[in-house]
C-alpha cells in the first residue's frame, strides 16, 4: 500500500502501512536475528548475497503492505477500539520488519561490485527508518518509550485564551481569526510554554539515542541519514536547498515588507513596527508557517474580490461529493490518462458516514500496490475541497502510473515529487479551466485587474511557508550534529526563524523553554525538507506543463485541461516511480535535470512587480 495523505503545511499527515515499513517510522522495535538473506554467518557477503537480499525483502514486505493496508483502512474509515488495536498490531509489525530490513541492508553496504539498482534499494532500506534505535540492550524500548510519550504530550497540550484553557485545534483556528494582539500572545506564548517546554529533556535523550542507532548503520548522525535518500550527498542536499532558497528569498522578502508594512497599519507601531522583525503571533497561524488568514488585512483596495465564487459555482450547477470527484477524473482523462477502476468509485470514501467516527483528514490510498487506488474524504461542496479533490486524484494516478515497478519503487522520486504533483494540479484549477468544464460563464473570467488580489492570497500561503519549511530540518541537522546543544534549543530556533523568516516571538522566550516542540512535526519526528522541496516543485512542473501546451498568456492564469502531450510526457515521469534518480525523473518532465526556484517567480511576476512598487521607499529587511 502507499498511502499518501494532503500534506500542506497547514495539516500534514504521516503515511502507512508500506510508507511505515520504508520511510516514515518513528518507532523502533528490537533487532532480530537476521532472516531473509543468503548471507553465510562465516564467509564475506557478496554481491549476488545482497541482491537476493533485496529480492528476498520486497517480497515480504509486499506481501505485508497488502494486509496492513486493509487493516489501516478499515481503521481509518471505521474508528472503533478494536480497530485500533489492530492497527497498532500491524504497525507494530511493519517497525519491527523495517528495523531489521535496515540492520540487514547495512551489512552490504561496503560489499564489491554491486549494481546500480541493488545498491539504490539497500540504501533505501538502510536509511528509510526516521529514528533508527541502536542495537545495545534497552535502547530500542527507550526510544519508543519517548517518542510515544512525546507524541501524546504534543496531542494532550492546551494552551489558553483569557485565562481559560483551549485545545491544540481550536487555538491553531482562533490564531487564525482572532484580531485581539494581547490575546493573541496569551494564545501564542501559553501554547509553546505548555506543551514544549515539558519536552525538552525526553527530546534531548531521544537525539543521543537514535544518533546511535543512526552510527550502527554507518551514518554519521540522524541528519545525515535523513539527508541522504536524495540521490546526492547529504551535504551537498544541503547546499541545494540553500541554492533554492537564494532563488525564491526576493520574493518572499517583498512579500515580508508589504505585510509588515499592513500589519503596522492595523496595529500601530506599539504592537507592529514599520522596521524590524515581525511579531509572530500578528501572522495568522501559530507558527507564522502560513499568513493566509490575515489576507484580510493586506487585501489590495478592489482586488480582493476575484469575480467569482466557486462554491457558489458549484451550488449552483448541482454538484454533489461524486460529481466533484468526477470533475477532478475528468481532468486527468482529458489529458489521456485512463479511467479511475470501478473499485475507486465502489471502495473510496466521499462524504462522512452518520453511523460511525472516521478519519476526514483527506488521504490517497494505494491498497494492494497495483489498482485498487481510492481517496478518503469528508467532501464538502465548497471550493477548497473542489481543489483539495485534485490534488489527492494526483497521488492516486501517481501510485496506478508506477505500479509496474518492484515494490521498493512504488514511491515518488523523492519525497517532495509526490506532494508537488496534486499540488501542481491543484494550480492548474483558474478561472480558464473552470470554463472548460462549464462551472464558469466565459464572460464572468476577472479581468487583469483582479490578478494581484489573486496572486497575493495565494502568495500569502505558499511564498510565505518557504523559510519555515526549511528550517525546520535546518534547526534539526544542527541538533542532531551536535551544533545545537540542548541548552540552546530555544535560542537557535528562535535565531532560525529570525534569520530565514525575519519574525521574532511576542515575548521573551526563557533559556529553558522548548518552543520548537510546540510544532508538531519535532515531538512527530517527521522529516520536513519534503515540504520546502514540493513547494518548489510544483511550479517547476506546472510551468513545465504549460510550456508543452504552447500556453502564451500569463503563468497563473495557464490551464493545460484536455492537452494529451502534456498527459503523456506526465505519465513518462510519473511511472517511473522511485526506480531512477530524481533527476532523470525530473527531466522526463522537464527537460532539466536541476530543481529550479525560477518557475515559482515567473508565475508570482506581476504581484512582485506590483510589491516592488508598493513597498517603495520602505525600508525593507530585518
Amino acid at each position: 500500500m502507499r498511502l499518501s495523505r494532503k500534506s500542506g503545511a497547514k495539516s500534514v499527515g504521516k503515511t502507512a502501512a508500506s510508507i511505515i515499513v520504508l520511510a516514515a517510522i518513528t518507532f523502533t522495535a528490537p533487532a532480530y536475528a537476521q532472516t531473509g538473506s543468503s548471507q553465510n554467518s562465516e564467509a564475506a557477503p557478496t554481491a549476488e548475497d545482497a541482491k537476493n537480499f533485496v529480492a528476498e525483502t520486497e517480497k515480504k514486505m509486499f506481501d505485508y503492505s497488502v494486509d496492513a493496508s486493509r487493516v489501516y483502512w478499515i481503521n481509518s474509515t471505521y474508528i472503533t477500539d478494536d480497530t485500533d488495536a489492530l492497527a497498532a498490531k500491524v504497525g507494530a509489525e511493519g517497525t519491527t520488519m523495517a528495523v531489521q530490513a535496515a540492520i540487514d541492508a547495512a551489512k552490504y553496504k561496503d560489499v564489491q561490485g554491486l549494481d546500480p539498482v541493488t545498491k539504490r534499494k539497500l540504501d533505501k532500506l538502510r536509511g528509510g527508518i526516521v529514528l533508527p534505535a541502536p542495537t545495545t540492550e534497552g535502547a530500542a524500548t527507550e526510544l519508543n518509550t519517548i517518542a510515544t510519550k512525546l507524541n501524546s504530550a504534543y496531542g494532550k497540550g492546551k494552551g489558553t485564551l483569557n485565562g481559560k484553557e483551549i485545545n491544540g485545534s481550536d487555538i491553531e483556528a482562533a490564531m487564525g481569526t482572532n484580531r485581539n494582539p494581547e490575546e493573541l500572545s496569551e494564545m501564542w506564548e501559553s501554547w509553546h510554554t505548555n506543551v514544549g517546554a515539558p519536552m525538552k529533556d525526553d527530546y534531548a535523550r531521544m537525539v543521543e539515542i537514535a544518533n546511535e542507532g543512526a552510527e550502527e548503520l554507518g551514518f554519521a548522525d540522524v541528519g545525515a541519514m535523513w539527508r541522504s535518500g536524495y540521490d546526492m550527498p547529504a551535504d551537498e542536499f544541503a547546499e541545494l536547498t540553500d541554492k533554492l532558497w537564494a532563488q525564491v528569498k526576493p520574493l518572499y522578502d517583498e512579500v515580508h515588507c508589504y505585510t509588515r508594512g499592513k500589519l503596522n497599519e492595523k496595529y500601530g507601531d506599539e504592537v507592529q513596527a514599520t522596521t524590524g522583525p515581525i511579531r509572530a503571533d500578528l501572522l495568522g497561524n501559530m507558527w507564522a508557517q502560513e499568513w493566509g488568514n490575515i489576507y484580510d488585512i493586506v487585501a489590495p483596495e478592489g482586488a480582493g474580490d476575484i469575480g467569482f465564487d466557486t462554491t457558489q459555482l458549484l451550488t449552483s450547477k448541482g454538484y454533489d461529493a461524486t460529481k466533484m470527484v468526477k470533475a477532478g477524473e475528468g481532468f486527468f482523462s482529458s489529458l489521456g490518462f485512463e479511467p479511475l477502476p470501478d473499485t475507486f468509485w465502489k471502495r473510496s470514501l466521499f462524504t462522512k458516514p452518520a453511523d460511525r467516527e472516521v478519519v476526514c483528514h483527506a488521504s490517497a490510498w494505494d491498497i494492494d500496490n497495483v489498482d485498487d487506488i481510492r481517496i478518503k474524504m469528508c467532501i464538502k461542496v465548497n471550493g477548497d475541497d473542489f481543489v483539495t479533490i485534485h490534488h489527492e486524484l494526483g497521488h492516486n494516478y501517481y501510485q496506478r502510473a508506477y505500479n509496474k515497478q518492484s515494490y521498493l519503487h512504488l514511491d515518488g522520486a523523492n519525497d517532495g515529487f509526490h506532494e508537488a504533483i496534486g499540488d501542481m494540479v491543484a494550480l492548474s484549477i483558474t478561472p480558464e479551466y473552470l470554463v472548460q468544464v462549464g462551472l464558469l460563464d466565459a464572460s464572468k473570467v476577472p479581468s487583469a485587474d483582479k490578478d494581484i488580489g489573486l496572486l497575493l492570497r495565494q502568495a500569502m500561503d505558499k511564498v510565505a511557508f518557504l523559510p519555515f519549511g526549511l528550517l525546520v530540518d535546518k534547526w534539526r541537522w544542527q541538533v542532531f550534529s551536535g551544533d545545537i546543544q540542548p541548552a540552546e534549543y530555544t535560542k537557535a530556533w528562535h535565531d532560525l526563524k529570525l534569520e530565514y523568516q525575519g519574525i521574532t516571538p511576542p515575548v521573551e522566550r526563557p533559556a529553558d523553554a522548548f518552543d520548537p516542540g510546540a510544532k508538531y512535526h519535532i515531538p512527530g519526528n517527521t522529516p520536513y525538507s519534503r515540504y520546502f522541496l514540493a513547494r518548489i516543485l510544483q511550479f517547476q512542473f506546472y510551468k513545465a506543463a504549460c510550456e508543452t501546451a504552447g500556453w502564451t498568456g500569463p503563468l497563473h492564469r495557464c490551464s493545460f485541461y484536455g492537452n494529451k502531450e502534456v498527459g503523456a510526457k506526465l505519465n513518462k515521469m510519473l511511472e517511473m516511480g522511485a526506480s531512477k534518480p530524481w533527476p532523470d525523473a525530473l527531466e522526463a518532465f522537464t527537460g532539466t535535470r536541476e530543481m529550479d526556484g525560477s518557475a515559482m517567480i515567473s508565475y508570482f511576476e506581476p504581484l512582485m512587480d506590483w510589491l516592488k512598487e508598493e513597498n517603495k521607499g520602505k525600508s525593507c529587511g530585518w
